[in-house]
């Protein structure tokens, strides 16, 4: 697959993933997590949101590096992620807590980790034939 429709792809799943974040703020996803649950929801909610302008940040620079090797780590490392955050919100399906039933919620997470699983097996085989064509 051309590498820029690899980017497409993964780009796409980390769309869905931001998307996610935007549902989670309105599903007051912080209820779920260790720390942020302790608190209220009148301070578990904007240290939810601030935790995520590092975190974004740090994503968007290193996915999108001009580094082919380093984007190819950071884009491997997100699709994995994208993998165990759909398995973790399986795990809380039926938490108290856990409000996160629609469809616009099971797309987001589950679309989202189905191109993850898709974008790393297409990388993991494009970096597997570019090694096969190198060797002499």
């Amino acid at each position: 697959m051309q590498r820029k429709y690899a980017d497409l792809l993964f780009f796409t799943g980390l769309s869905l993933l931001l998307c996610h974040e935007l549902d989670a703020v309105a599903q007051a996803e912080w209820r779920l997590l260790p720390v942020l649950r302790t608190l209220t929801d009148s301070s578990a909610y904007p240290i939810f949101v601030w935790l995520h302008v590092p975190l974004f940040a740090l994503l968007l620079w290193w996915t999108g590096s001009t580094s082919l090797p380093v984007r190819r780590r950071a884009q491997l490392g997100v699709d994995a992620f994208l993998v165990i955050h759909a398995g973790l919100h399986t795990a809380l399906h039926s938490h108290e807590d856990y409000t996160f039933h629609s469809t616009l919620s099971t797309h987001c997470i589950y679309g989202a980790s189905l191109i993850g699983a898709v974008h790393a097996l297409l990388t993991w085989r494009n970096v597997a034939s570019e090694r096969l064509s190198v060797r002499p």
